[in-house]
């Protein structure tokens, strides 16, 4: 499981809606937005050592987790990040698991923060989103389970 994990001072995702665009995800504040990327050997257990790291790392103004000062996550599934750009011009996305692995452990991420008390929004998974922050410091941090 991999996540690119941003300090933000707000941030939302918007997607098509059947009246034009639709924000389905937005934080305000002191807060984290983090994309997540599943690949084909994760599973729960991953996804719940994600969702421990993500509320306490320490990215947060003075050293402070989300977990210190209750500050909100915007969490986005973005198969993308297991792309592999290495050879040729077109990425390859074989080691990005298919949707219907992928989905249920981007939902246990958000499940296991809600469960510790986080306050979660998130993004559409599978809809084309556009994602607004911005990026705090800028700070940002790749974190691999």
């Amino acid at each position: 499981m991999r996540a690119v994990v941003q300090r933000v001072d707000g941030a939302s995702v918007v997607v098509d809606g059947e009246h034009g665009p639709e924000t389905v995800g937005e934080i305000s504040g002191e807060g984290l937005c983090v994309l997540v990327g599943v690949t084909h050997e994760d599973t729960k257990e991953k996804a719940a050592q994600l969702a421990r790291k993500l509320w306490s790392i320490r990215m947060l103004a003075d050293e402070r987790s989300c977990s210190d000062i209750d500050a909100p996550l915007l969490v986005i599934s973005q198969f993308t990040l297991y792309g592999d750009a290495r050879k040729g011009r077109r990425p390859t996305w074989n080691a990005a698991a298919p949707g219907d692995v992928a989905e249920p452990l981007v939902d246990e991420v958000v499940a296991q923060l809600r469960s510790l008390g986080a306050t979660v929004r998130t993004g559409r998974f599978g809809a084309k989103m556009r994602v607004s922050l911005t990026n705090d410091g800028p700070f940002t941090v790749l974190i691999e389970i």
